[in-house]
This record gives structure tokens, sequence and C-alpha cells, in this order.
């Protein structure tokens, strides 16, 4: 990637961090039952609540990037030379790593918490019979489902592109929608939810870039001001839309200017990261059910001091991403030094393997 683009690659690196956040919170805090009330009880609530009023932040910049990486492929390349790389390399991850995490996660939970009892049909990786499993998938309950997104965004974005207006005016009035009246599945729910910040990058990407880089934002203290508050209030009634578009392009200026004042750097920690995300998207669900089980069982008995306990509930999430930082790359390097990087891209090519962009 050239260097003038590693600031979008940063992007992607903090994205993939507020990911593996979000699983560890949730597969952490909510079941630590025994905590006492007071400062542990605190932390933990204040990690969940944060987790919620992250939401609007994480994935919309995420399938923003996504989409304008690929707008190449969406406006030019013809469909024949697309299915390869944009739609069969995604489909074989999609499907290796959620019989993986299936297999993964299900011998984890018998080691580790045999008389936990889970929703089989709430996740694929809790399924209990194969068709359980193909059925969860089929419906994107999956933690794999931005795999998934990203093959049904193309499809659609690139056979619609004659239309894209009325169509990311549609998608729009569904996302807010979805918000009153969602779909019965929650990846399907997340799939649909964030199909228009996919379409914006895809087919408005280049001119939103090119407006977020020459707009200064101090010179409008008005506008900016009003668009903040509205987006906050339309937020805070379940409207979220506004907020996470607004993020989108304030979380890109902020990259932006700080490239501009100092150049981003190929081996800097979110540029690593950004450039290995399928690699850590697709293994850290189960390095983080390993170690939330582990974790919550000692808790849950009271094997831990008051003070290690006290400092395990504030830096958890950091804990958990630097391992599944450092197990997802350790992965991708024995992949690609032991099987052509067969983990990650379709054993017919035998050579090595992009990132998912």
């Amino acid at each position: 990637m050239k260097n003038k683009q590693l600031w979008i690659n940063h992007i992607k690196g903090l994205c993939i961090c507020l990911v593996v956040i979000y699983h560890s919170v949730i597969t952490f805090y909510p079941h630590l039952t025994q905590l006492e009330a007071g400062l542990p009880e605190y932390i933990a609530k204040s990690w969940i609540y944060l987790n919620l009023y992250l939401a609007p932040f994480r994935m919309p910049v995420f399938f923003f990037i996504s989409g304008f990486l690929i707008t190449r492929y969406i406006e030019s390349v013809k469909w024949r030379d697309c299915v390869d790389k944009r739609i069969w390399n995604i489909f074989y991850v999609l499907v290796l790593w959620g019989v993986l995490q299936w297999l993964g996660i299900s011998l984890i939970n018998q080691w580790l918490a045999p008389d936990l009892v889970r929703n089989p049909t709430s996740n694929a990786a809790y399924s209990e019979t194969l068709l359980q499993f193909a059925t969860s998938m089929a419906k994107a309950s999956t933690s794999l489902w931005y795999l998934y997104a990203l093959i049904i965004y193309f499809a659609i974005f690139k056979s619609l592109r004659r239309y894209k207006v009325p169509v990311i005016i549609m998608l729009l009035g569904v996302n807010v929608a979805i918000s009153f009246m969602p779909l019965p599945w929650w990846g399907m729910n997340s799939v649909v939810r964030n199909m228009c910040y996919y379409g914006l990058g895809a087919w408005f990407g280049p001119q939103l870039m090119t407006w977020m880089k020459t707009t200064h934002f101090r010179q409008h203290p008005l506008l900016c001001t009003a668009g903040a508050l509205l987006s906050v209030a339309l937020y805070l009634v379940n409207v979220p839309v506004v907020i996470s578009v607004v993020s989108i392009f304030v979380i890109m200026k902020l990259f932006y200017i700080l490239d501009s004042w100092r150049e981003s750097r190929s081996d800097a920690f979110l540029n690593i990261v950004g450039s290995n995300t399928i690699a850590i998207y697709t293994t850290h669900r189960i390095i983080i059910e390993a170690l939330s089980l582990f974790m919550i069982g000692q808790i849950n008995a009271d094997r831990i001091s008051d003070n290690l306990l006290i400092a395990v509930l504030l830096v958890y999430p950091f804990v958990s991403l630097a391992t599944c930082t450092l197990i997802g790359l350790g992965f991708r390097k024995l992949s690609r030094a032991l099987w052509g990087d067969m983990l990650f891209t379709p054993p017919t090519k035998m050579v090595f393997a992009t990132d998912i962009r």
C-alpha cells in the first residue's frame, strides 16, 4: 500500500481493534455473576455501557472504508473478473472459519464450561447439529457476519450501480426503520443496517473523500455544532444513522490531519493490524471464548484476590486485544509459511492472499 494511503489502513486497524474489544466485553463482563457491589460492579457496568455507546462509531466507518477500497471493482471491472477475488475468496474464508469457529468454540465450551447452557440457534458457533449450523450461517447468525455482508453487498451494489441515489436514500430509510422494527435474526439485522455505509463508500467514496480533505470544519462552526447536536438528539431517540455518518467523516478527517502532520508509518501498530484484518477477525472469536470462560470461572469461584480483580476488570479488554492480535498475526504467518496461506485464501491459488478490502 502506498504511503499516501496508509492512514486509511490505520482506520481499518482501529476498527478491527474496536471489534475485538466489543466481543471481549460482551463475552466477559455480563457473565460475572459473583461481583460484589461497589467498585468491581461499577467497572464492569462502565465497560458494558461504553461498549454500547461505541456502536455507532465501530462498524459504519469499517464498512465505508471497505466499500471505498473496492470502488474500481464496482465501477469498471467486469463481473467475470470480480467473482474470484470479491466473492469466491471471501466465501471460502467465511465457510472455512465458520466451521473452525464452530469446532473450536464447541470444544472450548465443553472443556471450560460444560454446564453452561447456550442457545444453539443464537450463533452458528453454538450449533448442536450440522443443520443448525447451516441454518445459522444462512441467516448471518455468526460472528463472521462481516464477511457474509461483504459478499452480499458487493453483488447488490455492483448490480444496482445505475440507480445510486434512489437506492442509497432507500437504504438510509431502511436503517432508520430497522431501529424500530428489527429483523428476528441479529446477524441479518446487522447486515441490513450497515448496507448504506458500504454503499456510500462504494458509490460515492471518491467524491466524499475529496470533500472531506478540502473541507475545513473550523470555518463552519455553527453548521458543525448544529450537525453534532442533531446527530446526538437523533441518537438518543434510537436513530443512530446520522451520528454514524458524521462519525465516518470525523474519524477520517482526524486520521487525514494526523497523517499530514506526521506521515503514517508502515511499521505502526495500527497499520500492521489494518494489513491483517482478515486474520485477526477470523481468529479472535475463538481466542476470546477461551479467555473469557477461563477468567469468568476464576472470578465467579472467588479464586482471585480483590486487588487483582480490580486490575483484571480495568484492563481485560486491552489484554484480550493484545492476545488476539498476536495470535492472529501468528496464524497468518504460519499459514503463509506452511500452507501457502490456505487458511485465508482458496488452496487452488496457492499464493499469498491480500486482506479483504
